[in-house]
């Protein structure tokens, strides 16, 4: 399938450069939905039936085959939830953090290939500033400024990832509150990951506090960065996360160091850790 330019096209680009991990794929308006393989249309997620039991077989043999042992199948459908809206997210924030333009996605026009790391997308109108020369493509819609253009963001995300949340919420045993803060999670994890593999994590950072201050329903709660104090008095980038990854049920002595059940002294020694080794 090739890749075709898009407003979008250059961001994903490099994304792939820095995160081998996840290669997108553009898909034309005449091109066939990928198929077969490991691909899942992101609109089978969201309808709840098949298409998401047999997305959850694949996590559910991977913990009895990495893990020994077998998962609670809410745990299953929390870990497959995370393992597509981790990408799925820097489908829109990656546009937005690199090139100030937000896609509209909706769950019928996206693809994912868990096993070969990669998204098909078939992407189309999107938003961007008044200043950007992508503004005289078809489908672009111009908007005053950074806090609209954020606007745009929240509600691509949400548009994308509500029905999707709704298809996995009855496995999950979560309300809307709980799923939406660990899409919350989600949206800013993955954005800091990679920005800290652009050199820029202190940038999305601040970024990521506009976008999610606190008050923008359907997210819950905010961007949420921190600093602890390292045993050597050295800072400790950190923040606090909203759900649970509920990976303490599989191993309960390792656990991330995000994780809302630990106290501060733990969390600081986990984060302290990597830096000394």
């Amino acid at each position: 399938m090739p890749v075709l330019p898009s407003a979008a096209a250059d961001a994903y680009a490099r994304l792939t450069e820095v995160f081998p991990g996840l290669a997108v794929v553009e898909l034309g308006p005449g091109d066939p939905a990928p198929a077969g393989g490991g691909w899942v249309a992101a609109a089978s997620l969201a309808e709840g039936g098949r298409g998401l039991d047999a997305f959850l077989a694949w996590d559910r043999a991977q913990v009895t085959r990495d893990y020994g042992t077998t998962a609670r199948p809410d745990v299953v459908a929390s870990f497959a939830l995370h393992r597509y809206t981790w990408p799925a997210c820097l489908l829109f924030t990656m546009p937005w953090f690199l090139r100030r333009r937000v896609p509209r996605l909706p769950v019928t026009d996206v693809w994912y290939d868990r096993e070969a790391g990669r998204m098909a997308v078939r992407t189309g109108p999107f938003a961007c500033l008044p200043d950007d020369p992508a503004a005289a493509l078809p489908g672009a819609r111009v908007v005053r400024d950074e806090e609209a253009l954020r606007a745009e963001l929240r509600a691509a995300v949400a548009e994308h990832l509500g029905p999707v949340l709704a298809g996995f919420g009855p496995r999950m045993r979560r309300r809307d509150r709980a799923l939406w803060g660990m899409a919350t999670d989600e949206l800013v994890e993955s954005l800091w990951y990679v920005a800290h593999l652009l050199g820029e994590r202190e940038r999305a950072r601040h970024e990521l506090e506009s976008l999610l201050p606190g008050s923008t329903a359907p997210y819950v709660g905010s961007a949420a960065f921190r600093e602890l104090t390292g045993p050597d008095g050295e800072p400790l980038p950190t923040r606090d996360r909203v759900s649970c990854c509920m990976f303490y049920t599989l191993r309960p002595e390792d656990t991330c160091a995000t994780c809302p059940r630990l106290r501060d002294p733990e969390r600081a020694a986990k984060l302290a850790w990597p830096q000394a080794a």
